[in-house]
């Protein structure tokens, strides 16, 4: 069972304070970005899905190619994959189906088609995975990782993501790929001013950025003393600890 966070605490001294302010901010303003990035395609997604239902047909793979002028230009610096995953059964010419992009090793957007046959050995089961179990769950921000993404990238990424509905229906998952490298060149410099001990953790306690070698990026953190937590939205708080 998870621990809860800490309740926050004021950090002793001004410097200390302003620090702690100034890092939090900046992780709730790169997280917002790409969740904003994410809600574009959840918007897009539900409305597309929402013309074909008031056409009377069920939607097919087809349907969602209209996504990829909103999609491909988002593709940058922060953002190295994003999409619609649909849930199973959603689309009447494919049982799983995911309009997924993601910037090619030469920087070109490039489509990712994994083996979603249900009757193949090597099935990419992605409803196993937290990114999109918190939205089918009702979680309106999940924040996943770092995990190695042996799929897309062989490298370590965040995903963000979000729920999609149709008429009140979950239909799939928006979400959003970050590479943990660009989240953490984003967030240690502004963890590095903090004079203690301090890491960025989302809602399982996973650490996603940190300016100690104690607690590197992928540790778990279970709750204990000793840690001060800040929320950085709804979804990642900023434990600080003692000097």
């Amino acid at each position: 069972m998870r621990s809860e966070l800490p309740v926050a605490r004021p950090a002793a001294g001004a410097a200390a304070g302003a620090a702690v302010g100034a890092a939090a901010a900046r992780v709730h303003a790169t997280l917002d970005a790409v969740f904003a990035t994410v809600a574009e395609v959840r918007d897009a997604s539900s409305r597309r899905l929402a013309e074909v239902a008031a056409a009377g047909r069920a939607p097919v793979r087809a349907d969602l190619a209209p996504l990829r002028p909103l999609l491909l230009p988002r593709l940058g610096p922060l953002v190295c994959g994003l999409g619609f995953i649909a849930a199973p059964g959603l689309l009447a010419d494919a049982a799983w189906y995911l309009e997924w992009w993601q910037t090619g090793p030469a920087g070109a957007p490039s489509q990712l088609l994994p083996d979603l046959d249900p009757e193949s050995s090597a099935l990419y089961d992605y409803t196993a995975w937290d990114w999109f179990t918190g939205p089918r769950g009702g979680a309106e921000r999940t924040v996943c990782g770092p995990y190695v993404d042996y799929l897309c990238s062989d490298e370590y990424v965040l995903t963000l993501s979000a729920p999609v509905h149709v008429e009140g229906v979950f239909a799939g998952v928006a979400a959003a790929d970050v590479f943990a490298r660009t989240f953490e060149n984003e967030i240690v410099p502004a963890l590095r001013e903090i004079p203690a001990p301090a890491f960025v953790v989302n809602a399982p306690g996973r650490v996603m950025a940190s300016n100690t070698a104690a607690w590197p990026p992928g540790a778990v953190y279970r709750g204990g003393r000793g840690f001060d937590a800040r929320p950085c939205g709804s979804t990642v708080s900023l434990l600080v600890g003692a000097r």
